[in-house]
């Protein structure tokens, strides 16, 4: 299935700001975060928000994007038609001449495969980090054999159908000569040895399943989607081999009041009229507690202010972020006759008249329907 067009997935058109974008991705982020949205569906559409916000935020990506869309211009000689760098000529060099070219030895120490593990944690553990124990299930070597998959006693034999190399050469005859196919074993399945007495704990495999507890210490300042690697903490590996790695993805909570935007929070904070007109010292709340601040009189609804240092610490230790106060005025939607009295005697006493800017507004709506 195509991807959709980014600018579709949040809403906006090509040409939209940088704050316009933070804007929708905040609105829709919350819209379908998993933890608030139940609905079928809203996990991916939350994951295609995302996606959307970090191609378009990063300006590099977002001109690379604006470019070429979804297609990759890297993708051609380097990639497709299954060759993969030199090695895909030299296999091909190797099919035709029978031999030459690199060569695999299928019974060469692999690394084991790296495992990835989903960690839901809440706004504040974001913030400050904790240190904590998951559980997961994973393969380790069987302590019975050792990994060799073997009967204890017994030891797996040297495959006589590849003579321990892992691989068979398969010779066909054509038009252009003798073409030498290698491929690998299926009798040992390209580890170039066989069990005949296996081991009855994984039987024969090598390998049992497991639930292992690991201690993990998320590190301050974490966001969603972000991820951290556990070394040493993946599937184990192959031919004596070092282990994978875990990746611990995180899945951050959203907060009842908080929201976060990189390093820095933002906070709506409702005051009424009487306090906006005459100022007042407030108590804040922050992720680090209630902070005492002093709202200036005379402050407009909508009027952002920063408290410098409230916000998260950077997890790469690049300092910390702010927090940032959206003042809201809320007007009173009853009201008693005593305070309409009051009211009504402010504005006699102030002169609330429309004045000239009011009037200037008014006089362009009127011509815009006459046709002026």
């Amino acid at each position: 299935m195509s991807k959709r067009d980014y600018y579709e997935v949040l809403g906006l058109s090509e040409g939209a700001t940088k704050e316009e974008i933070k804007k929708a991705y905040r609105k829709l982020s919350k819209k379908y975060h998993p933890d608030i949205n139940k609905e079928e569906g809203a996990d991916e559409k939350f994951k295609e928000v995302k996606e959307a916000y970090e191609v378009l935020s990063d300006d590099q990506k977002r001109a690379h994007y604006d470019q070429f869309g979804h297609t990759d211009p890297n993708q051609g000689f380097g990639g497709g038609a299954g060759f993969d760098g030199f090695g895909g000529f030299e296999d091909i060099f190797s099919s035709f001449f029978g031999g030459g070219g690199r060569r695999r030895d299928p019974n060469a120490p692999r690394q084991g495969n790296d495992l990835q593990y989903t960690m839901t944690i809440k706004f504040e553990e974001a913030v400050f980090g904790k240190e904590t124990d998951i559980e997961i299930p994973k393969e380790e070597t069987c302590e019975t054999c050792g990994g060799d998959g073997a009967k204890p006693g017994t030891k797996p034999e040297t495959c006589h159908h590849c003579k321990g190399s892992g691989q068979l050469n398969v010779e066909q005859q054509t038009p252009f000569g003798r073409i030498v196919n290698r491929r690998v074993c299926h009798h040992c399945e390209g580890s170039g040895k066989l069990v005949k007495d296996k081991c009855t704990t994984c039987g024969g495999n090598g390998k049992v399943k497991k639930r292992k507890k690991i201690h993990v210490k998320i590190p301050a300042g974490v966001d969603d989607g972000q991820q951290m690697r556990v070394a040493g903490q993946g599937e184990p590996g192959f031919n004596g081999g070092p282990p994978g790695d875990l990746y611990v993805v995180f899945r951050v909570r959203p907060h009842e009041i908080f929201e976060r935007e990189g390093d820095d929070i933002f906070l709506d904070m409702p005051i009424t009229f009487v306090q906006a007109a005459l100022g007042d010292e407030l108590e804040v709340p922050t992720v680090h507690g209630k902070v005492k601040w002093k709202l200036p009189a005379g402050t407009q609804s909508g009027t952002a202010f920063r408290l410098k240092g409230k916000g998260v610490k950077n997890v790469h230790g690049y300092g910390t972020g702010d927090q940032h106060i959206r003042v809201k005025v809320i007007t009173p939607k009853k009201l008693t006759d005593k305070q309409k009295s009051l009211l009504r005697e402010f504005a006699e006493v102030s002169g609330d008249v429309p004045d000239e800017q009011h009037d200037n507004f008014f006089d362009k709506v009127k011509r815009a329907f006459k046709g002026d």
